[in-house]
C-alpha cells in the first residue's frame, strides 16, 4: 500500500492513518477530544500525541467536558506532574478553559458537530493532492473556524491547529491521490 509518505514513521502511525486519519468524525465528544490533542500537539510532533493518546484518555476523565471543566488547582497539579502527558500548564489550562467554552455552545443549544462541520459546509472537502509539498498548513475554512473559536473562549486553535484538526477529523480529505485512503475515505458519508 502507498500510504501518505508522512505515516511511514512506525507502525503507530501507519495504524493511524490506515484507520482513523481522514475519517469524518461526526461525534462531539470525539472532536472535543480530538481538538485538545491537536492542541497538546503545538510545537510538538503528532507522535509524541500519538503515544501518549492513551495516558491522556485515562488522566483526562475520557475527554468528558463536564468532568474536565470542573477540574481543581490540585487536579492541574497532579496533571502536571505526570509524565504521561505533555506537561504544559498552558495546555492544560487551555483544556479546562475548552471544556467551559464547549459546554457554553451546548448550552447555548449548538452541536460542536455541527458548530465545526458548518465551516465545510456540513461535508469534507476533497482535495487532490499528488504531492505531500502540496498539502497546506491552514486554509481560509481553518483560519474561519480558528476566528470563531477564539470568539467562544477556546485556546490553542490556531488556524494551522485547526487545518490540522480538519484534517484528521475527515472535513478535509488530505491524502495523496496515489494513498489508497483517499478514495476509501471519499466514500465515506454522514451517518
Amino acid at each position: 500500500m502507498e500510504r501518505c509518505p508522512w505515516s511511514e514513521g512506525s507502525d503507530l502511525y501507519r495504524a493511524y492513518h490506515d484507520l482513523e486519519w481522514g475519517v469524518p468524525l461526526y461525534d462531539d465528544r470525539a472532536l472535543f477530544e480530538l481538538l485538545i490533542l491537536e492542541g497538546a500537539q503545538a510545537g510538538l510532533s503528532w507522535s509524541t500525541v500519538l503515544k501518549k493518546r492513551e495516558h491522556y484518555r485515562r488522566v483526562f476523565d475520557g475527554f468528558e467536558p463536564e468532568l474536565i471543566a470542573r477540574y481543581t488547582a490540585a487536579k492541574v497539579a497532579e496533571l502536571l506532574a505526570d509524565p504521561g502527558i505533555i506537561r504544559n500548564r498552558a495546555k492544560v489550562a487551555a483544556t479546562i478553559q475548552n471544556a467551559q467554552a464547549y459546554l457554553a455552545l451546548k448550552a447555548g443549544g449548538q452541536s460542536f458537530s455541527d458548530f465545526l462541520w458548518a465551516f465545510v459546509g456540513g461535508k469534507p472537502i476533497q482535495n487532490h493532492w499528488q504531492a505531500l509539498a502540496e498539502v497546506p498548513a491552514k486554509s481560509v475554512q481553518a483560519a474561519a473556524m480558528s476566528k470563531a473559536l477564539l470568539g467562544a473562549g477556546f485556546k490553542f486553535v490556531g488556524p494551522t491547529i485547526c487545518y490540522a484538526f480538519m484534517q484528521a477529523s475527515g472535513m478535509v480529505n488530505d491524502h495523496l491521490l496515489a494513498c489508497p485512503r483517499h478514495a476509501a475515505v471519499q466514500q465515506l458519508v454522514r451517518p
